[in-house]
């Protein structure tokens, strides 16, 4: 290059020029020393400078030439208000109406079991019934002394009459039929204990006993539910305390029976607050009609309150969830600086959400109807930038939506 040639012409000259210095006056010297220093400096000036302005250069074309962005495809939708029921959810458990485990009261030999494994049985229905020979053979000789104090007191009730016997005789006679009457009731008690009946209808569950087999006093027999109709037991807030009534519709979802909804009715409200948990509990009572839902299965728990409630409407896909607060981009029309024709551009929104229903949730602060707001994809958007709305492939937000599970 030129500059290159330059540079080298000047540094043969300075190389023929250190020969004569030494042969030069002082003055002149001085004179030759100052003139070098200078062109050396305007030398280094000139080899740093031209890159340096070549390459400023280079960049400021290349700003110049910086392509512009094409518009973001988006998929939108419009914030709508509702009508919502008012719903107050919580989870709970099932509980049976009435469920017990039979166990046996006394020891003795079980001889007989009548139910099998699984079995729905009747009120007083025989279950188990152990060895009793001994009750039996007690319960006559009880009978048979009972029958001998009747006819015992009936004689001295007749001599009384004609004054043959005393009246202490007769009380004697009284007391001894009454004894004998008691003493064959507890013999009679002694046989019901060791005859085990189903106290209420409803389902048996598994045997845990087995015929011959020698039982104590309090070992468990087989367990009894009865599930038509049946309870569900859930928890809700204190603030909510004043909203809960008896009679209130309640509605369950339960994963065991996925396809199904459950309605009912709440029963009863407990009168005092948890201090721990600073919650009431409340009981409903469902038809289970089928008796598909049975006690401890785990149940979600809708009570719907007899008033609406308006909402501001959105997917909740549309949120951008972040620590420091729930965002949505809202999709405003502007007129663009270049060109002058009307564009689509985000704005970025921070809202304050309230509950859920379905895919959409309650926006109560940031938004206000009409307005429409991005859909899909909001985790790589950023404010101004300009988009283009396509709601070809979008999916169908619904309020009661029901996913495939294969």
């Amino acid at each position: 290059m030129q500059w290159i040639r330059q540079y080298t012409e000047i540094l043969a000259f300075i190389k023929d020029s250190q020969a004569s210095l030494l042969s030069m006056p002082d003055c002149l010297r001085k004179d030759f020393m100052i003139k070098k220093m200078m062109i050396t400096l305007a030398s280094l000036a000139f080899l740093i400078g031209l890159p340096t302005a070549i390459k400023l250069q280079q960049f400021s074309v290349m700003a110049a030439a910086t392509m512009e962005m094409p518009p973001e495809q988006v998929t939108a939708d419009t914030v709508r208000a509702e009508q919502w029921p008012n719903t107050i959810t919580a989870t709970g458990s099932l509980v049976a109406v009435q469920g017990v485990t039979i166990s046996a009261e006394v020891g003795g030999k079980i001889t007989e079991i009548a139910f099998e494994s699984g079995d729905q049985v009747k009120a007083g229905d025989l279950l188990v019934r152990m060895d009793i020979a001994a009750e039996e053979a007690q319960l006559r000789s009880a009978e048979a002394a009972a029958k001998l104090a009747r006819i015992n007191l009936d004689r001295n009730r007749d001599l009384r009459a004609n004054k043959t016997v005393s009246q202490s005789d007769l009380d004697t006679s009284e007391a001894n039929y009454k004894q004998a009457i008691a003493q064959a009731d507890n013999v009679r008690a002694a046989i019901d204990k060791k005859t085990l009946r189903a106290p209420f209808g409803g389902h048996l569950g598994l045997r845990q006993v087995n015929l011959g087999q020698i039982v104590k006093a309090g070992d468990e027999i087989v367990t009894l539910q009865a599930i038509k109709p049946i309870y569900v037991d859930f928890s809700v807030p204190q603030q909510q305390f004043s909203v809960l009534t008896p009679g209130t519709d309640i509605r369950i979802t339960t994963d065991a029976v996925t396809d199904q909804v459950f309605r009912g009715k709440i029963e009863a409200v407990n009168p005092e607050i948890d201090p721990v948990t600073r919650s009431v509990r409340v009981r409903a009572t469902l038809a289970n009609t089928d008796e598909l839902l049975r006690p401890g299965m785990f149940a979600n728990v809708e009570i719907l309150l007899p008033s609406q409630q308006e909402v501001l409407a959105i997917p909740a896909t549309a949120v951008l969830y972040a620590p420091y607060g729930d965002t949505v981009f809202v999709i405003d029309e502007s007129k663009d600086e270049k060109s002058g024709q009307m564009q689509k551009t985000l704005r970025q929104q921070i809202v304050r959400l309230g509950r859920t229903h379905g895919d959409f949730v309650a926006v109560e602060d940031g938004l206000k109807e009409g307005e429409s707001v991005v859909t899909s994809g909001v985790f790589k958007l950023r404010p101004k930038m300009a988009v283009v709305v396509d709601n070809t492939l979008a999916p169908q937000a619904q309020l009661a939506p029901t996913p495939n599970n294969e």
